[in-house]
């Protein structure tokens, strides 16, 4: 029986180790004061955002970041502990949690890590607020597309004043035709 325990025990941790490899970043909050509606409503909107949001033990997580070589978060790792994993987009963790604790104030950000450091709660409010992958790409294709706009412009601006002056040299030889 102990072995079976074990064996659950080292897979889980090695299942946290898979996830925390495969994320961006990561934010860990304390949750504890919210209702099972409003739990219910933060994972929708992390799952909308393709963030993955767990609750394990904390010595299950404390040995996977261990394990991994990152003791230093063991110290968030205190109370109750919730962990969002984001691997599609690295701020929308940050962003999501930072959007929900300020309508839900018992909603606590304990610590976040990203690029192998440990990211304490200012850092995750700061990286709360960057704009996410979608809104860069964005504006970084309407940055590319602002000076291509302008050239059709001038070119457009050019070509309809040929054409206006095409149409007064017309006019001026159908007069000078006529007379």
């Amino acid at each position: 029986m102990k072995e079976e325990v074990l064996q659950s025990k080292v897979a889980l941790v090695d299942e946290i180790k898979g996830k925390i490899e495969n994320s961006h970043s990561i934010v860990l909050v304390n949750y504890r004061g919210l209702n099972v509606e409003e739990v219910t409503e933060l994972r929708a909107k992390y799952r909308e955002a393709g963030v993955d949001y767990k609750v394990y033990k904390n010595t299950m997580m404390r040995r996977a970041f261990e394990e991994l070589g990152h003791e230093e978060i063991g110290e968030f790792l205190k109370g109750p502990s919730a962990i969002a994993f984001g691997t599609e987009d690295p701020v929308s963790p940050a962003k999501i949690t930072a959007d929900f604790a300020k309508d839900h104030e018992a909603l606590e950000i304990k610590a976040g890590f990203m690029d192998g450091a440990v990211m304490d709660q200012k850092a995750i409010e700061d990286l709360a607020k960057l704009p996410s992958k979608e809104e860069l790409i964005g504006k970084f294709l309407g940055g590319l597309n602002s000076p291509l706009q302008g050239m059709v412009n001038v070119m457009n601006g050019n070509l309809k004043g040929f054409v206006v002056a095409l149409n007064a040299i017309a006019e001026k030889k159908k007069e000078e035709e006529t007379a």
